[in-house]
């Protein structure tokens, strides 16, 4: 990279997104997130950032100005979150009209106002064909008004080293309205669980480590003696009969198959359990099947952990995406 290009992180959360285009040698200007707890993790992993505690709606215009200086902003990067998808809450209602969409407003305004070379939001997959792909026109159309060529596509994070199976819909924006590249698939095989969990000492319910966030969570004995009938990869059905879960989301009572990438990684895992031990993961664990190093702590209460760690894109996709970014730098 011949010039140290920058970046602003919006909805920053615990900061995968960051660590990602970090790892690249990009340099941060400003990041901004709500959440208390995000942000104490955040602050102490990036202790050089300039991370705005904010909502973003109350950042105005003058101090996005303010924030970025005389900074020529080469990419914005984010995910803000969209809660208006479901299939029958947006009928006859516009995707960009829906008040619970309003921080994807806020991501255009940024956009808009700092005029970055490229940007990147990324958000979940089902965004890519909801309303029979309209939502996704819209996106696209509020960019474009905005002058930028854009484009998106559907990105598996196990394609770039990540043992995990997570898709997500990345849409990359160019202000010269050049060729758009995405990332290509850098890995022959996907990484697999126990690949990825091998490496930490066992533990049991409720059982501490010295490794940070490395702390199996308590379950009931009742849990306990459910999930004891599970094998390796399997799920409920082995359970007995008569002590089975009738109901509830069907992606639980389950065990990782330590032979195949996760499940999607979320902010409640606490019903899929460990491979070979009868727990759910702890936080360290979750963290490295999204591909986070094992001196990147997280803080703030366990439950908040893991919706930071779920809530997450992954480093090593990030770092995939950083790439690209780069590459359309050395093109402009």
């Amino acid at each position: 990279m011949s010039k140290t290009l920058n970046y602003i992180d919006l909805f920053s959360g615990a900061g995968g997104f960051s660590l990602g285009f970090d790892n690249k040698g990009f340099q941060n200007v400003f990041s901004v997130d709500i959440e208390p707890s995000f942000c104490e993790t955040y602050q102490y992993n990036f202790p050089s950032h300039n991370l705005i505690q904010k909502d973003i709606c109350r950042v105005s215009d003058s101090e996005l100005e303010y924030l970025k200086e005389y900074d020529d902003i080469d990419v914005v990067i984010g995910g803000p979150p969209c809660q208006g998808f479901s299939i029958a809450g947006n009928i006859g209602r516009k995707f960009i009209d829906d008040p619970r969409n309003r921080l994807f407003k806020e991501f255009v305004r940024v956009v808009k106002i700092v005029r970055p070379k490229f940007f990147v939001m990324e958000n979940v997959a089902r965004l890519y064909n909801h309303n029979k792909g309209n939502t996704r026109k819209e996106i696209i159309d509020d960019f474009e008004a905005l002058g930028y060529q854009v484009e998106c596509k559907i990105l598996n994070s196990a394609d770039y080293g990540v043992p995990q199976i997570r898709k997500r819909v990345i849409f990359i924006g160019s202000k010269n309205r050049q060729e758009i590249i995405f990332p290509q698939k850098e890995v022959e095989a996907y990484a697999t669980v126990k690949e990825a969990l091998s490496c930490y000492p066992k533990l049991e319910s409720g059982q501490e480590s010295s490794i940070p966030n490395h702390i199996a969570m308590s379950h009931s004995e009742q849990m306990l003696h459910k999930m004891s009938f599970v094998s390796d990869g399997g799920d409920r059905t082995e359970i007995p009969v008569q002590i089975r879960p009738k109901s509830g989301d069907v992606r639980k009572y389950i065990k990782y198959a330590s032979d195949k990438p996760s499940v999607t990684v979320t902010g409640d895992m606490r019903k899929i359990f460990h491979y070979e031990q009868n727990r759910a993961l702890t936080v360290r664990e979750l963290a490295k099947l999204q591909s986070f190093p094992d001196d990147f702590v997280f803080k703030g209460p366990k439950i908040s952990q893991q919706q930071q760690v779920g809530n997450s894109v992954p480093p090593k996709m990030a770092e995939a995406i950083a790439s690209t970014i780069i590459k359309m730098s050395e093109n402009v």
